[in-house]
């Protein structure tokens, strides 16, 4: 099924002056769609930071680099990939979130970067309820793609995050987040250098089929339940194995390369447009065109249509540019005899297709047939569209009321979908693979890993968005999960230093949805500004939305990346030691807007809690000085569910048995004028942290000079309680509150 638009053939008729062919109406099909030419979102994108100090390489290839430090004269960089794979989750849940980890592992692969960690921020519909069974049969096939593949290709997982809502219902959301780790001496480029006329284009991997033949097309449009049979042909088929071979298979043609003196070789992942639209970017980022032999594509079967071997989105596949000759020679022996793709994978294999020209042409042969000839830039430069905008809604309304016990209100909001552990569905992924995990997923607000063997270096990473928030106000969401993930990166002891983002999203075409998405962007960039942080990589998707009109809430996800100087000063949420102060760092609010215990209470209507850009600035430089001086024992941020149910996953720790109580002050005390609940409950941004006795009023002093708010608000206990609000909880009865949920719904 074509996507174009009557406008959009007319236009390519004009373009190449002619007709297209039926392989040109597949190419521009796809290199047109949302989802290659973000024809939508890229004059909105192009207000998002993207230059810093950090930046090691920015946007515009298949990942970006952030400037990691330096290790014994050597300077590193991590690599960092962010993209959606939610229409494939969506119809073929395993396979669809197989892919998605699969097609993020290249684009790493393809910067020249060694495969350190993965990320899985997921959304869900409504699982935990009664009929509600395809959308609890759903989150379980994506929790196991994810797992059956990022297991299988020895690459730990390090964290994500998941929340459910009835917007999810009819379409998922499955994001994936990579890291690599690369010298910076050492980065290969998604393009062909100047010098490139004449050299060999090479496709390395799976045999091409049918699978995935229209994903493109198919991520850029509404779904519909009556197509759901006919769209799984769209989505690809995973081989993590082979991918685990050809990741180490890459890792020595990378090297063998740079004994050949082969210093800027081209190297793309073949994503969307397959064959095609992966190698017309390659040689068109170069100022180059290309000439492509279809007959040299290895194939699965032999009578494959020439717009499905030129587009067709078949699973692990990349395209190399490298000069004729020893070159060649050596990627062709590493890939087919040294590491055997045909004895891996049936029709596996690294064959040349192609070669590089310098007019800016691009075309393509089918037996003897020219198929495609066209300018290369029609193809990869796509189309604009300035779509109408209308005011974003804004669903804010006079904060509620809370009544109730704290206490009774502490257990429901623990075991609340959004605040309860996700411990039953990330035990599936494997987290310290690589013998590189510092602080594993689940166990602290980022996850951390020490990749460089024999270095204290270490990253942290983390992923955050809430789609409660989205549903109220955009730009008031993207601000909050720029400002969450880099309070989760400092909770570790790390230093934020760059972002990616991947902003999930309605049907464009319809003016309110596309204001929801303009407001995000805006939001997330005025965040990033405030803190200094650039975005080096992200992705838009679209047309989340069911035939039936029902759009997902607007979700913009926000990855930070932070440096960690020393991983030996660093440490997960679980409180430490009893007789620690309790210090907040952040002030409390009344709003009630999005938050888990207005729900819980059955409240309508809120306000979102709003960032103070400069106290944060504060709070994150107080805490990462904290760890590095050794001044506090660990911290916590204040997010899903409040400060109470915080601090009572800090008594917990990841696996509820940590046995650390806490008392703590009565909220008048450090809350003046906030309602008692929302004191308790309200979601308004924050760290609690945990210092020894010793070193509380030189923190707290601290974080003051630096312009952050601090308040000591408790004591940890020896006695395995949690006593607050006039309550008085056995952390015994507020762990099989929190652990249980999803022990029950996705064991």
């Amino acid at each position: 099924m074509l996507a174009l638009s009557t406008s959009e053939l007319d236009r390519i008729s004009e373009l190449i002056g002619r007709e297209p062919s039926r392989v040109e109406l597949y190419a521009f099909d796809a290199g047109w769609s949302e989802h290659c030419s973000y024809k939508s979102s890229r004059v909105h994108l192009r207000r998002l930071p993207t230059e810093g100090a950090t930046v090691l390489l920015g946007v515009g290839e298949d990942a970006g680099i952030l400037d990691l430090g330096e290790v014994d004269g050597v300077r590193y960089g991590v690599v960092v990939a962010h993209e959606s794979h939610n229409h494939p989750s969506q119809v073929v849940p395993y396979e669809g979130a197989a892919t998605g980890i699969g097609g993020i592992v290249r684009d790493v692969l393809c910067m020249g970067g060694t495969l350190i960690g993965l990320l899985d921020p997921l959304r869900f519909g409504r699982g935990d309820l009664e009929g509600h069974a395809h959308q609890r049969y759903v989150a379980q096939s994506v929790v196991d793609g994810i797992g059956g593949y990022g297991n299988a290709i020895g690459v730990p997982n390090l964290g994500g995050d998941v929340y459910w809502d009835e917007s999810f219902d009819d379409n998922c959301l499955v994001n994936v987040v990579a890291l690599g780790l690369v010298r910076a001496d050492e980065v290969v480029h998604s393009r062909v250098p100047a010098s490139a006329d004449g050299w060999n284009l090479i496709l390395v991997g799976k045999a091409t089929d049918a699978s995935g033949f229209g994903g493109a097309a198919f991520s850029s449009l509404t779904l519909d339940e009556e197509q759901a049979e006919a769209n799984k042909g769209a989505v690809q088929v995973p081989d993590p194995f082979l991918k685990s071979v050809l990741m180490r298979a890459t890792y020595r043609t990378l090297r063998g390369l740079r004994e050949l003196n082969v210093r800027d070789p081209g190297f793309k992942d073949l994503g969307a447009g397959g064959v095609l639209g992966c190698s017309a970017e390659l040689v068109a980022a170069g100022g180059m065109g290309a000439d492509i032999d279809l007959d040299a594509v290895h194939v699965s079967v032999g009578d494959l249509a020439a717009e499905v071997i030129a587009t067709g989105e078949t699973q692990e596949r990349m395209l190399w540019a490298v000069p004729a000759g020893a070159p060649t020679e050596l990627l062709l022996r590493i890939y087919n005899e040294q590491f055997g793709l045909p004895h891996v994978s049936r029709g596996a294999r690294a064959s040349v297709i192609g070669r590089v020209r310098a007019d800016r042409r691009y075309t393509m042969r089918h037996r003897g047939e020219v198929v495609v000839d066209v300018p290369v830039d029609a193809l990869t430069s796509g189309i604009r569209y300035e779509r109408e905008i209308a005011e974003a809604p804004n669903r804010e309304s006079s904060d509620p009321v809370l009544h109730g016990d704290a206490a009774v209100l502490l257990l429901r909001v623990l075991a609340h979908r959004d605040v309860c552990s996700r411990e039953p569905l990330i035990r599936r992924y494997d987290r310290v693979v690589r013998g590189t995990t510092v602080i594993p997923a689940g166990h602290g607000d980022a996850g951390v890993i020490a990749p460089i063997p024999g270095s204290a270096l270490g990253v942290a990473v983390s992923v955050d968005g809430n789609p409660r928030y989205g549903k109220l106000n955009a730009r008031v969401a993207g601000e909050l999960a720029v400002c969450e993930s880099a309070r989760n990166v400092a909770a570790v002891g790390g230093e934020p230093i760059g972002l990616t983002d991947c902003l999930n999203f309605g049907d464009p075409t319809k003016s309110p949805q596309m204001g929801e998405l303009v407001e995000a962007i805006e939001g997330i960039g005025d965040a990033a500004r405030a803190l200094g942080l650039p975005y080096v990589s992200g992705n838009v998707s679209l047309y989340n939305e069911s035939a039936g009109g029902s759009s997902v809430a607007p979700s913009p996800i926000i990855a930070c990346i932070g440096r960690v100087a020393d991983v030996s000063h660093t440490a997960g949420f679980a409180f430490k030691s009893p007789n620690s102060v309790i210090v907040l760092l952040g002030p409390r609010s009344g709003a009630l807007g999005g938050s888990v215990i207005a729900e819980v209470c059955g409240a309508d209507g809120g306000m979102l809690p709003r960032a103070s850009f400069g106290a944060l600035r504060g709070e994150l430089d107080v805490v990462r000085a904290g760890f590095a001086d050794l001044t506090i024992y660990g911290a916590h941020d204040v997010s899903d569910g409040g400060l109470l149910a915080c601090v009572a996953e800090m008594c917990m720790g990841a696996d509820g048995c940590n046995g650390v109580g806490a008392r703590l002050e009565p909220a008048a005390a450090w809350a003046p004028g906030v309602p008692e609940l929302a004191a308790w409950f309200g979601e308004a941004g924050g760290f609690v942290v945990e210092v020894p006795p010793e070193d509380a009023e030189t923190f707290i002093a601290r974080a003051r000079t630096a312009g952050a708010q601090a308040v000591r608000i408790g004591q940890t206990l020896a006695e395995p309680r949690l006593i607050a609000g006039g309550s008085d909880v056995a952390l015994s009865e507020l762990a099989s509150a929190w652990l249980t949920p999803l022990e029950d719904l996705y064991a």
